[in-house]
């Protein structure tokens, strides 16, 4: 399957450029390229460089688990040119916009290629992981940075189809980012080996951190809610499973992301030897620090855990 696919004529979308480098590879008309979420824009932004504007149909602080569209956001997906989604049934809202929207465009998924953590779907989880009790998809791929370099290749060859002429800039773009986030990991690795190996232990609020657990050698002892979305509930059962696991295993943080409600997980700690750490950013940036870009964004919660665990 390809990583992509055009429902937009080239002819109409790809015009003549006016002399030197281009501002836009449409000449006079700028593409509206849109990323669903912040980190994803800042991500396709690295590849893009100057040559194209990248913009975040998310706001900052937004997350698609529990986002409402507007009707403006059917103008905006409706006015552009190209847009990438993270895929694995992340952007639930999205296939009704799509539909409103009309029109046509180049939509890249950044994850195809990449075989998805399959967990099973609970009832209260949405409709971005299927049904309860069926295998749904692990989204938060971009949570091992070595996976984000298969989000650059299908970006760079969604921009170079939007604008072939700006290719060789894409892919020395792409390769130098690619240099990034291949440092971006040996660091990683470095700061989680201040902790002894009996301590990796991670409580998340939900089900997010399992590809970085895989990737650097954590445990994910349990979740606050069993979900892959921050929008589902635990139950009375839920929670007291889940203070016995964290007191069988010594675990010593719960780790909540920024937008997280810490009540549940307040109640939690109450009950066990844990403390709750807030400020992960792990599905959106923020305006400037502590997680400005996709880098940042990792190494402000890398330190966050390493500091409460080590």
């Amino acid at each position: 399957m390809n990583r992509f696919f055009i429902v937009l004529t080239v002819s109409t979308l790809i015009l003549t450029a006016c002399g030197g480098t281009p501002a836009s590879p449409a000449g006079t008309v700028d593409p509206v390229i849109l990323a669903s979420t912040t980190f994803l824009a800042d991500i396709a932004q690295n590849v893009a460089g100057e040559r194209v504007q990248v913009d975040s149909f998310l706001p900052i602080g937004a997350e698609p688990h529990s986002y409402q569209p507007t009707p403006q956001d059917v103008t905006r997906i409706a006015k552009s040119n190209l847009l990438i989604l993270n895929g694995v049934e992340y952007e639930g809202f999205i296939e009704a916009l799509l539909e409103n929207a009309g029109g046509e465009r180049i939509i890249v998924t950044a994850s195809d290629g990449i075989a998805p953590r399959e967990m099973v779907a609970h009832a209260d989880e949405g409709e971005s992981s299927g049904n309860a009790g069926e295998e749904a998809g692990d989204p938060h791929l971009w949570l091992d940075p070595n996976l984000v370099v298969t989000y650059v290749e299908n970006i760079r060859e969604g921009l170079t189809h939007l604008d072939p002429d700006g290719a060789a800039e894409y892919k020395s773009n792409a390769e130098a980012y690619v240099a990034e986030l291949q440092a971006l990991d040996a660091w990683i690795v470095e700061q989680v080996s201040q902790i002894p190996a009996e301590q990796k232990l991670l409580v998340t609020n939900h089900e997010a951190l399992g590809y970085f657990a895989e990737r650097y050698g954590f445990d994910v002892v349990g979740t606050v809610v069993e979900s892959f979305s921050t929008d589902a509930s635990p139950s009375a059962q839920q929670m007291a499973d889940l203070i016995d696991q964290i007191k069988a295993s010594g675990a010593r943080a719960i780790f909540l992301g920024a937008s997280d409600n810490p009540t549940l997980a307040e109640q939690i700690a109450a009950e066990t030897d844990a403390q709750v750490i807030t400020d992960l950013h792990l599905e959106s940036l923020t305006d400037g620090p502590p997680a400005g870009s996709y880098i940042e964004m990792m190494k402000h919660s890398v330190k966050l855990i390493v500091e409460a665990l080590k």
